[in-house]
């Protein structure tokens, strides 16, 4: 973890702007978004602006520009693959996360695209149920901008925050302190993610 701070004040800003936009993009586009993790891509992006290496706001750009093109992308490979991908054996042991899923599509609807965005396994999948659902584009990229705009603001100023914690403490206390505050909250958000991940396996 420290040497990823470290890595985020020597790399190219361009390099941090292409890597958070491509995490968070494939993560929905690819229908893989339970393996690639878009929000903790998006953290590292408002470290990195919260160190003021990028820029906050082009960070959020980035962020949320790619979630929603990644959900669209989504949507039409599940509008026009859906069927195939949904009955692949690759996805037997989530069978019954996909069921729920569908269900909550079936259920919520518009507002499904919405909540989803902020569940890891319904994030991966609901732009491609909601394709295969055949759900109209007007409908679904509204749902999926709202969801979007409010996922990708918050997860990036939840990163801006700890970047400058980072800032306060190298100025109060060295360098050292204040990498060890960053760590601390990466951890944090790395024991969520596993929390969850357990939570929705038992669940599931």
């Amino acid at each position: 973890m420290s040497s990823l701070v470290e890595r985020l004040l020597n790399v190219s800003p361009l390099w941090v702007y292409l890597v958070v936009g491509s995490l968070v993009f494939a993560e929905d586009a690819l229908f893989i978004g339970f393996v690639i993790p878009g929000e903790t891509a998006a953290v590292i992006g408002g470290v990195a602006a919260g160190l003021s290496h990028v820029n906050v706001v082009a960070v959020v750009a980035v962020v949320v520009v790619a979630a929603i093109v990644g959900d669209s992308v989504g949507y039409e490979v599940g509008k026009h693959y859906g069927a195939r991908l949904l009955n692949h054996r690759l996805l037997d042991n989530r069978r019954h996360q996909l069921d729920k899923a569908q269900a909550f599509l079936a259920r919520k609807g518009g507002s499904a695209v919405f909540l989803g965005r902020f569940f890891a396994f319904f994030r991966a999948v609901m732009p491609a149920l909601a394709g295969a659902a055949q759900m109209p584009y007007r409908r679904f990229i509204t749902w999926n901008a709202f969801g979007g705009v409010v996922w990708g603001v918050g997860f990036v100023l939840l990163g801006f925050l700890a970047g400058n914690s980072y800032q306060k403490v190298a100025t109060e206390v060295g360098r050292g302190s204040a990498i060890a505050v960053t760590v601390i909250v990466l951890a944090a958000l790395v024991v969520w993610r596993i929390r969850k991940h357990r939570h929705e396996a038992l669940s599931g």
